[in-house]
């Protein structure tokens, strides 16, 4: 069965993030996970555990953190950094286990894309509310997290309950509507496998088709996708961004492109400070392991957990200092082809080694082949490296990149580069 693959990666996920993690500190309290056994309608019978801290605030925040296949509640507690973090910050954490062979959570039934058609959603509601009332709870303040068959759970609870989830943040998902298939399947290999493509509107449409009639702000969402994953492609990333950004009504285009770390390219789209509708994380090289260390402090930094005051509105980032290099940028484009050059100066009076450079391609848009620069990933948030006989550039010199690429209609450039992480002049 195709879902065994899910399910033997999502094996090897926990026991690569709970290797991560093994120097973490257990949270420093007498705080303990209990389990909850009636907690009001569950109509898959799922099983809830609770983290709720020493130092708990007056009125907290509710952070749902749903477990990927094979897991449960109590695993996804220890092996991330969840627990941690509301032990320093106040909120409380719900863990759902889902309790169907295989641990994976119900994202593929009409009755769970659907708002109060029954299975896992419904249950979770329920332990949201269950939560708000006996800790008294802020409505306002509600989360949801997930990897993998929890990150999938992220993007179902967001569209069908918009008006209880402030934001999520979603590890190695797919967008909502994509997993959707005959029962008793519970496998998509196609969505899996990063076949099913839309245009925005009819991935937005899915989302809003979950809760007809609703009129409301969507959730804010974040989401994350390590560039190797061969469990849930990461062509999947792109295809939720195109949903998100549609359900929120802004651009695919990231108007605020950073490196928060080596290896991770934060896009951010319709606004460019930390509450920005959409924010989506590239991790280059990794597979179906997320989240991996810190990763869960930038998921509660981007909800606003982070803040001394909930109501604070986060400071807009500081402008970015212009690179010292200039980057021409040239494109040829035909029928569903087209070749982008790129011209790299070296502006400063230092030599540069070893560079980098990162932009992102226009939707539609998909590298085939490329010269003097290895390019990863194909298409979305695109990193180009040296090559070891072009990787120093001295003070005043250039060199040529380029790659070919296919596109669907779209053949306008990048909005802008970067060279080395910082912003390179355009030429």
């Amino acid at each position: 069965m195709k879902a065994l693959k899910l399910i033997a990666h999502c094996l090897m996920s926990a026991v690569l993030t709970a290797a991560a993690l093994a120097g973490l500190a257990a949270p420093a309290s007498a705080a303990t996970l209990q389990e909850v056994t009636d907690f009001g309608p569950n109509p898959s019978g799922l099983r809830m555990h609770v983290y709720v801290p020493d130092d708990v605030d007056p009125r907290p925040a509710i952070v749902v953190a749903v477990h990927y296949c094979t897991g449960d509640g109590p695993a996804f507690y220890n092996n991330t950094e969840f627990a941690d973090l509301a032990d320093r910050m106040g909120f409380i954490v719900v863990y759902p286990t889902a309790t169907r062979s295989g641990g994976c959570f119900d994202v593929y039934t009409e009755e769970a894309l659907t708002r109060g058609g029954g299975s896992d959603p419904v249950s979770i509601k329920s332990m949201v509310d269950w939560t708000l009332r006996e800790y008294d709870g802020d409505p306002d303040r509600v989360y949801a997290t997930g990897a993998s068959s929890g990150g999938m759970m992220t993007n179902v609870l967001l569209a069908d309950y918009p008006d209880v989830f402030a934001a999520g943040a979603a590890f190695m998902g797919v967008p909502f509507g994509c997993f959707a298939t005959t029962p008793p399947s519970e496998w998509n290999g196609d969505c899996a496998d990063g076949r099913i493509t839309k245009s925005p509107e009819a991935w937005g449409d899915l989302v809003r088709g979950a809760y007809p009639g609703y009129s409301g702000p969507y959730p804010r969402m974040q989401l994350w996708h390590g560039t190797q994953d061969s469990t849930l492609d990461y062509a999947n990333f792109t295809e939720e961004i195109k949903q998100w950004t549609d359900v929120h009504a802004v651009s695919p285009t990231p108007v605020f492109t950073d490196n928060p770390r080596s290896g991770w390219t934060r896009t951010r789209y319709g606004g460019a400070g930390t509450t920005a509708p959409v924010e989506a994380i590239s991790v280059q090289g990794v597979g179906h392991t997320l989240p991996l260390s810190g990763m869960a402090a930038m998921a509660v930094e981007f909800f606003g957990l982070d803040a001394e005051d909930p109501g604070t509105e986060p400071p807009e980032p500081e402008p970015e200092p212009s690179a010292e290099c200039r980057g021409d940028y040239r494109v040829n484009a035909w029928n569903t082809g087209l070749t982008g050059s790129v011209t790299i100066a070296n502006t400063g009076t230092a030599p540069v080694e070893d560079w980098s450079l990162e932009f992102t391609l226009p939707q539609g848009q998909a590298i085939t082949s490329g010269w003097n620069a290895t390019y990863s990933p194909q298409s979305g948030a695109v990193t180009a490296e040296a090559m070891p006989y072009n990787s120093m550039i001295a003070p005043g010199a250039s060199i040529d990149i380029g790659f070919q690429a296919t596109h669907t209609g779209n053949t306008d450039s990048p909005d802008s580069f970067r060279f080395n992480g910082a912003v390179c002049t355009a030429g």
